[in-house]
């Protein structure tokens, strides 16, 4: 079997890419991979890393606000509009393809609609509760569109042949990888003090970095007894430990904190974790569906769609979340819900149960079948 996956702009579109090549990997030890992505983007240097031969293709969007600065963004997007379909096709004739599988991003668009146009089985797989444009175009002319979510239904046209695989999760990233007592002896921590865990990306987000610090205030000033994980990120590097330093924490001493730029083991810190505060971004998501963990979730305000809101609420709804949107977050607003939920533990049960309640345990199987179906022409069933 010879594949092309397209995707690419950022890790949410990299990382399901690069999983559902082993899941095809799995099966078909021999099968050839080709990974189409842009030359400037995460996955000129991620997919490389992984073995996997790349082929560029220079695609972007278009910026709806006109500022001077986005005036030239949109007349390179123009310029690369007219080359891409030469290129595409291309890439397309010369790797003669079995199968191409699109995972988001504007790179995807016509690498899997030349597919299509060939004849070729095809199908995408979106990430998001509220599917991207490129997702929305696509999906009229795919085999398959694998959803994420279910919610995404809605928003595509009637008629689309939708299955719900659920999203392919990091190793480490199980309920049943390590316990939450081990995870707080392998980090150091109490494993009888409950435990928070904030972050906001590799890049670090504004509003959870200010809600960490504000947090961590009230735990020292109050003594309120837990251990705290936070990763502030890049947005915090010069600023975060300073703050929370003048909180009155001994960053150097305090054994109930860490504090870091970026961590590394996210598996064992979310395992170790009784309460999450965190963006909503789909991998976010599935993994705390996947370990069933307790979470406050502060949907990014500044992304396509407003997507995160989206996912946010598909845990908010069944009551496997806490959901505060970025316009409403203050120190005195999480505080308050962090203190309900401490002095609750039977909350904090609830929310994590009802997460893992929404996992799919088999999304691997799933998307393998979807790859049969539309390769051999064996039906899966739709949502």
């Amino acid at each position: 079997m010879k594949v092309i996956l397209a995707g690419g702009g950022t890790a949410g579109h990299i990382n399901p890419a690069l999983a559902i090549i082993s899941i095809i990997r799995e099966h078909c030890p021999d099968a050839e991979f080709l990974f189409a992505g842009t030359p400037n983007g995460m996955e000129a240097r991620l997919v490389p890393m992984e073995g996997i031969a790349f082929a560029p293709i220079k695609v972007s969007g278009f910026q709806r606000k006109l500022t001077p600065k986005n005036v030239v963004r949109n007349i390179k997007a123009a310029a690369y509009l007219t080359t891409a379909g030469h290129t595409a096709k291309k890439i397309i004739r010369d790797f003669s393809p079995d199968l191409v599988i699109g995972t988001g991003g504007y790179v995807s668009g016509p690498i899997v609609m030349e597919a299509a146009a060939e004849g070729i089985p095809t199908a995408i797989h979106e990430q998001n509760a509220y599917p991207g444009v490129t997702t929305r175009i696509l999906s009229k002319r795919v085999n398959a569109v694998m959803l994420t979510m279910e919610e995404a239904t809605q928003y595509l046209p009637e008629g689309i042949h939708c299955i719900k695989t659920g999203l392919p999760v990091r190793k480490g990233f199980s309920d049943d990888a390590i316990s939450r007592e081990e995870a707080k002896k392998q980090l150091g921590l109490d494993p009888g003090k409950l435990c928070i865990f904030s972050w906001g990306g590799s890049l670090g987000a504004g509003g959870i970095n200010d809600s960490a610090a504000a947090l961590i205030r009230w735990e020292k000033e109050n003594h309120i007894p837990v251990s705290h994980i936070h990763s502030y990120g890049k947005m915090g590097h010069d600023t975060f430990e300073q703050r929370v330093a003048e909180a009155g924490a001994d960053l150097k001493n305090d054994k109930s904190l860490i504090i870091k730029e970026y961590i590394h083991n996210m598996d064992v810190c979310t395992a170790a974790a009784d309460l999450i505060i965190c963006r909503s971004g789909a991998s976010a998501i599935s993994e705390l569906e996947a370990m069933g963990r307790a979470s406050i979730l502060i949907p990014s305000p500044v992304v396509a769609g407003n997507h995160q809101y989206h996912n946010a609420m598909a845990l908010g709804r069944v009551g496997a979340a806490v959901v505060i949107e970025q316009k409403d977050l203050t120190d005195e607003l999480i505080i308050n819900e962090v203190k309900k939920l401490l002095e609750s533990p039977e909350k904090l049960s609830t929310l994590a149960a009802r997460a893992h309640e929404q996992c799919i345990k088999d999304t691997p199987d799933r998307i393998w079948s979807v790859i049969e179906e539309i390769t051999r022409k064996q039906p899966a069933a739709s949502v």
